[in-house]
């Protein structure tokens, strides 16, 4: 099975941003582990700050993936366009967050995204992205 994972704005300072909240692995440390236990796949990753950027990703995935693990950041709260390339692609995309929105500030607890999305895992660390693996190979 081939998955790309996608993350959004200010994922790349996982690690460092807010360790209380996201902690201090780094999301590539993470990766790697997450590749080792998953070598029989493969697992693509994408990072971007640009919401434009992040569309280009989920459009290039249709097709070319078996599955798309989506965590937007800040965009999930905001985000139309990442929205409909959700909804305009046929691969799958799994929405995750590290921290679970629902229990942060009350803007965070609306996700443009799940409605569209095949599901949403939240609030379990960086497990969060191997629960979503886990569903998109079963």
């Amino acid at each position: 099975m081939k998955i790309l994972i996608i993350n959004g704005a200010n994922l790349n300072l996982l690690g460092s941003r807010q360790p209380e909240i996201y902690g201090r692995e780094s999301f590539e440390d993470y990766l790697g582990a997450l590749r080792a236990r998953y070598s029989e796949h493969t697992l693509d990753y994408y990072q971007s700050n640009i919401e434009g950027e992040l569309v280009d990703a989920l459009q290039r995935a249709d097709g070319a993936y078996d599955g798309v693990i989506l965590n937007a950041g800040g965009y999930t709260h905001t985000s139309v366009v990442l929205r409909d390339a959700v909804a305009a692609v046929a691969v799958p995309v799994v929405e995750v967050h590290i921290s679970s929105i629902l229990s942060r500030e009350e803007f965070r607890h609306v996700s443009m995204i799940a409605p569209v999305a095949v599901g949403t895992i939240m609030g379990f660390g960086m497990e969060s992205y191997r629960l979503a693996v886990e569903h998109l190979i079963k």
